[in-house]
């Protein structure tokens, strides 16, 4: 399978930087071919033009300033998101990616006003993250990071598409421990991918 891993910290210290690790080594050593998006380490610009934001629309063109990582994202079978949670949501870089990057024409169609999925080469998503906050004060902002992956992403791929949602919540408080626990979960899990 060819797996679009997209990594949003830029720390290459840090927690996030070690899942994005396991993550990588893992799909490799499962047989994956997987392409390394690092958000950080590539300069992706987050920020929408006004041309870029004015041409929107236009299928024809809207894709010319991102044309390399649309590309990326329509040849993967599966797309995997390593991130922080800041702020109850993505961290800029990778809101800035989908704002840039999930275009008409590309992550889906406008059909007489409604959306329609396009991408239906996308079998499987999966988002591997940490929050500073508990699950339980995630779960009483709404969690919106996990329900923008779980819904709104899930929407505009494959209509079978199979998701997986591995947070390591608590990590203000987290320890050593929790921490190597957690990176144990994400390497079994991406075993199996």
């Amino acid at each position: 399978m060819r797996v679009l891993v997209l990594f949003a910290h830029p720390d290459p210290e840090s927690y996030g930087a070690a899942l994005h690790r396991t993550v990588v080594e893992g799909l490799r050593r499962a047989g994956h071919e997987v392409d390394d998006c690092d958000l950080y380490a590539e300069g992706f610009d987050p920020v929408l033009s006004p041309d870029e934001r004015r041409f929107y629309h236009d299928t024809a063109s809207n894709r010319s300033n991102v044309a390399g990582y649309v590309a990326r994202l329509q040849a993967a079978d599966a797309l995997l998101l390593c991130f922080p949670v800041w702020n109850f949501g993505y961290p800029a870089i990778l809101k800035g990616f989908f704002d840039r990057v999930f275009l008409p024409g590309v992550s889906f169609e406008l059909v007489d006003g409604k959306v329609e999925p396009a991408l239906g080469n996308i079998r499987k998503l999966v988002a591997v993250t940490s929050y500073g906050a508990t699950r339980w004060t995630a779960f009483l902002m709404g969690n919106p990071p996990r329900r923008l992956v779980c819904r709104a992403l899930r929407a505009v791929c494959h209509p079978a598409v199979r998701t997986l949602y591995l947070a390591h919540y608590g990590m203000n408080r987290a320890t050593p421990e929790s921490r190597a626990a957690f990176l144990q979960k994400v390497a079994a899990k991406v075993a199996v991918f």
